[in-house]
């Protein structure tokens, strides 16, 4: 969404003497890197979940990382690319726009990646549901229940204000960096214990014959955990001399990340085998109590609500302002542009988002949602690879300072393309069918918006 600010134009029938301005999101790409690894990483609960992608045939902790962590490294060093090309709020949907030129097209993506962001928070509803289970005072109640409940509050603190959000946040991220420091510093003794390239056998016992498709289906699950960067292209605007801090800043956050996310995987696999872990409910508050059982296990699942709580905020902010931007430039149903008088925030947006999640924590588990997020995502990222490509190669084009070979997007389209294909031809039926609904809810929004639009003119 672009910024209410100077210069910059207003909804329809907003005032800004009786209404006040709408209140932005947080400006989360100028923040030093613990704060980046704050709220761009805790934005997915699977780098404290490890459980869905160590119960997959095969640990794989090793292989699986050298696989996908080049394939994350190549879309962050297209979206620094794009930032230092483009640095203006849109992010995907203006460079799809600028590329191919096709409404539908920049729809469909825009509509995407905010979706993107519906299915990890209400992955993260259930992550935290399942935690408040270990509770013994909230054991009883169904994890559907508490993930709810949850969600409802979510919308409550987007809803008060852009400030309350904020503070939300800062607590929460201080929380989750820490956490995940010393769950690494309690558990590198463990170091060592574990075979890091151990496979283990399919049903038919032929490890072997199906280790590289084991390997690709992990590496689909586990993208869920680098996912976020690319929204730091949405407020370029709001970052001096962006063409160059933007993608510095980018790599040295991924380059920090990555650290961190080997670190915690090596830790979990190596505490805990990765049999457990793929069936626990919380994979690291168990990981807590074998290396530090003097550590109350409270105060890790408090750890883990505040991880994935501060993901979904930042999540739910975004979601809601761009939901509004688009209405408000005539791409959304104009009810979607309305601002609550007395907060100032875009409460019908805001509700719209709290339907759409109640649907999706009743429609899947935690897998099935994170698999979701990761076939939206790996769509948008096909698409942004090939702009890029023809922006590349179109003659006028600006050039930023920082401009990777032709080859970074060409196998980012490939290794992206290869992701889905194998995702959507092998695995389960939900996470597919969860995304393609998403997908189908964008184009009757587009056409509505596009039948409506006519009957005016």
């Amino acid at each position: 969404m672009e910024a209410q600010g100077r210069g910059r134009p207003r909804p329809a029938g907003h005032d800004p003497a009786r209404d006040g301005p709408v209140r932005q999101r947080p400006q989360r790409a100028a923040q030093p890197v613990p704060a980046v690894l704050g709220q761009r990483d805790r934005r997915h609960p699977r780098r404290r979940r490890p459980g869905p992608a160590a119960a997959r045939p095969g640990r794989g902790r090793g292989p699986r990382r050298r696989c996908r962590v080049p394939d994350h490294h190549r879309r962050l060093l297209l979206d620094a690319a794009l930032g230092s090309r483009y640095p203006r709020a849109g992010g995907a949907a203006y460079m799809t726009h600028h590329a191919f030129g096709r409404p539908l097209l920049t729809h469909v993506v825009g509509m995407a990646t905010a979706f993107s962001g519906l299915t990890s928070i209400a992955t993260g509803a259930l992550v935290i549901a399942e935690n408040l289970q270990r509770a013994p005072i909230l054991a009883e109640f169904p994890a559907v229940i508490l993930g709810l409940g949850y969600l409802l509050l979510m919308a409550g603190i987007v809803f008060r204000g852009i400030k309350e959000s904020i503070w939300v946040n800062m607590v929460c991220t201080l929380v989750e960096a820490g956490g995940l420091i010393l769950v690494i510093a309690v558990g590198a003794r463990f170091w060592g214990q574990a075979d890091l390239l151990e496979f283990a056998p399919s049903s038919s016992g032929a490890a072997t014959v199906f280790a590289p498709l084991l390997v690709l289906q992990g590496a689909a699950l586990t993208f869920f955990a680098f996912v976020g960067f690319e929204d730091s292209l949405n407020v370029a605007e709001e970052v001096k001399n962006p063409r160059v801090t933007l993608p510095l800043g980018m790599i040295l956050a991924m380059g920090v990340t990555a650290v961190l996310y080997i670190g915690v995987a090596i830790t979990a696999v190596s505490v805990i085998p990765w049999q457990a872990l793929g069936a626990a409910k919380a994979p690291l508050a168990d990981v807590m109590a074998k290396a530090a059982p003097w550590f109350p296990a409270w105060a890790f699942i408090v750890i883990t609500i505040a991880a994935v709580a501060n993901s979904a905020l930042v999540n739910y902010v975004t979601a809601s302002r761009l939901l509004f931007g688009m209405a408000r430039d005539g791409r959304l149903p104009s009810p979607l542009a309305r601002v609550h008088p007395g907060r100032r925030t875009p409460h019908v947006a805001i509700g719209l988002l709290l339907a759409i999640l109640i649907v999706l924590v009743l429609s899947g588990g935690v897998t099935q949602l994170a698999e979701a997020t990761v076939l939206l995502l790996l769509t948008v990222f096909v698409v942004v690879n090939a702009a890029y490509l023809i922006l590349k190669g179109r003659k006028g084009e600006p050039r930023g300072a920082f401009e990777p070979p032709a080859i970074v997007p060409l196998l980012g389209v490939l290794s992206c393309g290869g992701l889905l294909v194998v995702r959507l031809t092998t695995g389960n039926w939900q996470a597919p069918a969860i995304a393609g609904g998403m997908i189908v809810l964008a184009l009757v929004l587009y056409l509505f918006t596009r039948v409506r639009a006519a009957k005016t003119a």
